[in-house]
């Protein structure tokens, strides 16, 4: 059974989420900012991890997905960052012009067909 967390900071979507991927047989551990994210990644090694951008600051999950990228021991967990960043006045704060270690990226809101299937994909 594959492991997923996520990682955010709206209980709404963490909870609409953990059902769905729960409801196809994952196992969720859920985290709600960058700092717990990256406890929880050490602790628990997930297979998957679903990241929102902005938490307890504006960038807050391209920090964790930097500090995972930069440790041996996490460098090769696939990220799927989730968030609503284009639909917000913080867009432009969002980098452009670099590397962002992220394997996939969709935007919120997501269905529960769309997110499994980017899911499964990324765990093969």
């Amino acid at each position: 059974m594959n492991k997923i967390l996520i990682v955010d900071d709206d209980p709404d979507f963490v909870e609409a989420t953990r059902m769905v991927l729960e409801s196809a047989g994952y196992q969720v551990a859920t985290a709600a900012d960058g700092d717990e994210g990256l406890r929880k990644t050490k602790e628990q090694r997930p297979d998957l991890v679903i990241l929102d951008v902005i938490m307890k600051t504006v960038l807050d999950g391209l920090h964790m997905s930097q500090e995972m990228a930069n440790d041996p021991e996490q460098h090769d967990i696939p990220i799927l960052m989730v968030t609503s960043i284009a639909n917000r006045d913080y867009a432009a704060l969002f980098p452009t012009d670099e590397y962002i270690h992220i394997d996939g990226f969709i935007s919120k809101p997501v269905s529960p067909d769309e997110l499994l299937k980017r899911v499964s994909t990324m765990l093969k």
